[in-house]
């Protein structure tokens, strides 16, 4: 063979050689890397999270209730007190004395009683002997009387019995005033008597509003006075108005903000999982108790009916959830601690799921299209929703299908959903355990259409770059 020959034979090979690498890098180019993930079943939760802080259920600020001096202070933040159990004390010269001054006139008062009693019994007592009398003079009248119709005595006789009779008459009716007259007095200091200790009750409480109980058992969580200052009433919020602060730590409640887009799945006695920055590994159970009918202004906290403002901005509902009592580290909380709860607002155990990263909106007619002609649109075909003008597109997943070459593509079929979890979603309707479905990149999800060639590559992660 001659060496023409040779490099003839050379020449046609290289350029076959080429032509066959570059179909390769043509086919291979026009295939779409995709991330893949099968249809499988699993026990979904669907939950949502809101943030904010420990509270107590029951707490009360201790106020003042009594102008004057702090004389001692018994307890400090952190104690824990009972029931009755004396807080502090203020200076009480002043009601001290108002109550002994009012006693002694009190008792000053009771023996005015015993006196007017007295003075009642010895008018009492003259009456009777005036009643005695008069029966007395009585007897002698009617005597003489029938004596003197008989003519046996004479006129001034008769005369000076009937005298000595009406004498003691008028003398009864005048005792029997006195005794009238001696039980008013008595009365009248018994009222007195009744009105001075009515003061001395008064009396009494202000006195005993020098020294400050506990309302209940609880904890003490915070004292902002000290021995030797000065308490003021009737200032709420002001400085000096405020005594300490006493929380019921027996119900402790997380009290956190939940979006204004997850409050409607939020529900009464749904379970949640609480857990505290300052407790890292601690997970407290506890339920729904409370659930915010106003929606508060992210940035204040106020309450969007309260707001003078009509900027709109991002709102929040307060949601409260009890912690069980019955959790061994229950006494290890503290008002104040920030908190985080996440409250399971659905339970779907055995779930047909997916990713939620394979969820694309797309138009099915236009898909069917582009499936048909292996991913290319038709120049003759236009959607429903072209040729309206108005888009209507369908939620749904592009499935990884084999064409009648036994190349992979892809094809776009809509899906129902049901509850969403941290990562999956449910499938109602759509799809059928095993199916094998594109999850991913999401720059290809972007453009994906059905009847794509495509080719599996779950090697590489989704990368910030790519989202």
């Amino acid at each position: 063979m001659s060496l023409k020959k040779i490099v003839i034979i050379a020449v046609v090979l290289l350029v076959v050689s080429g032509v066959v690498f570059g179909t390769i890098r043509h086919n291979a180019a026009s295939v779409t890397a995709v991330s893949t993930a099968r249809v499988a079943r699993e026990d979904l939760v669907s939950a949502v999270s809101g943030t904010g802080q420990i509270k107590p259920k029951t707490y009360v600020n201790i106020g003042a209730t009594a102008f004057g001096r702090i004389t001692h202070l018994y307890v400090k933040e952190g104690d824990h007190v009972k029931k009755g159990e004396t807080l502090a004390t203020l200076e009480n010269v002043q009601p001290e004395s108002t109550v002994a001054a009012q006693q002694a006139t009190i008792a000053s008062s009771k023996t005015d009683v015993n006196s007017f009693i007295a003075a009642e019994q010895t008018a009492e007592a003259n009456v009777a002997q005036a009643k005695a009398d008069l029966a007395q003079k009585k007897a002698d009248y009617d005597r003489a009387l029938a004596l003197y119709n008989d003519k046996l005595i004479a006129r001034q006789d008769f005369d000076s019995k009937k005298a000595a009779y009406d004498v003691d008459v008028a003398t009864l009716a005048e005792r029997e005033a006195a005794v009238a007259q001696a039980h008013a007095q008595t009365l009248s200091q018994r009222a007195k008597v009744n009105q001075a200790e009515a003061s001395q009750r008064s009396n009494y409480d202000a006195l005993d509003k020098t020294i400050s109980r506990a309302p209940f058992d609880g904890l003490v969580t915070n004292v902002p006075v000290r021995e030797g200052e000065t308490m003021v009433t009737g200032i709420q919020n002001a400085e000096g108005s405020t005594l300490m602060t006493i929380a019921d730590m027996s119900v402790v409640t997380a009290e956190v903000k939940v979006d204004e887009t997850d409050i409607v799945n939020i529900q009464m006695n749904q379970p949640a999982d609480v857990t505290v920055d300052a407790l890292p590994g601690r997970i407290f159970k506890g339920r729904v108790t409370e659930v915010g009918d106003q929606a508060l202004l992210r940035t204040t906290g106020i309450a969007t009916s309260q707001s003078t403002t009509g900027t709109e901005e991002a709102k929040d509902f307060k949601v409260v959830v009890t912690i069980d009592a019955s959790d061994p580290n229950l006494g290890e909380l503290r008002p104040g601690l920030s908190a985080t709860a996440k409250i399971t607002t659905a339970h779907k155990p055995n779930a047909l799921t997916i990713p939620i990263q394979a969820l694309v909106q797309r138009d099915p007619a236009a898909e069917k299209v582009l499936f048909a002609n292996n991913g290319k649109p038709s120049t003759t075909t236009v959607s429903t929703a072209t040729a309206k003008n108005k888009p209507v597109t369908t939620q749904g997943v592009y499935v990884v299908t084999t064409n009648a070459k036994g190349r992979l593509v892809v094809d776009f079929v809509p899906v129902t959903t049901g509850i969403t979890g941290s990562t999956d979603i449910e499938v109602l309707s759509g799809l059928k355990e095993g199916d094998k479905i594109v999850t991913g990149r999401y720059k290809v999800l972007r453009t994906l259409t059905s009847g794509t060639k495509v080719r599996e590559d779950n090697s590489a992660e989704i990368t910030t770059s790519d989202t």
